[in-house]
């Protein structure tokens, strides 16, 4: 929680909230994966700087969160995630995965690198604590 705290800007109303997180835990088919600074599992009492929380279906895989504390951005953890968000999927036979994100994004970049394309848009979809209207993106990885 402390990560998303600090990674998704309050502007636009991205971050959940514990009870959002826990009740996606709860439901089944959920998966998540934290980090260290080095990329790897945090040890007993070492701070996750990076986690992403991902959702099974019937042969697909979507990615609901992805996020690195901003002190530990710039060295690659958020491509480590997203390959580890591939690579766990993939092992529980998704054969598509999806992600969704708001129009602006930075992370798009680091998505279409990794083989994501865009296949579709929902025009006003998200609402920033502010009132504004903002475009979501749904993108898409065949993995066959």
């Amino acid at each position: 929680m402390a990560v998303m705290a600090a990674a998704f800007a309050p502007e636009y109303g991205e971050a959940w909230n514990r009870r959002q997180v826990e009740d996606a835990l709860l439901i089944g088919g959920c998966h998540y994966c934290l980090v260290s600074t080095s990329g790897d599992e945090p040890a007993p009492g070492e701070a996750a700087m990076g986690f992403f929380l991902s959702r099974t279906g019937f042969e697909e895989e979507e990615l609901l969160l992805i996020a690195v504390a901003p002190e530990a951005r710039g060295h690659g953890l958020g491509r480590r995630l997203l390959e580890r968000f591939m690579a766990d999927a993939r092992s529980r036979g998704a054969q598509r995965l999806l992600l969704e994100m708001r129009r602006g994004n930075p992370a798009e970049r680091l998505y279409r690198a990794s083989g994501f394309g865009q296949i579709g848009e929902r025009p006003g979809y998200y609402r920033t604590p502010g009132g504004e209207r903002l475009d979501a993106l749904t993108f898409c990885l065949d993995c066959q």
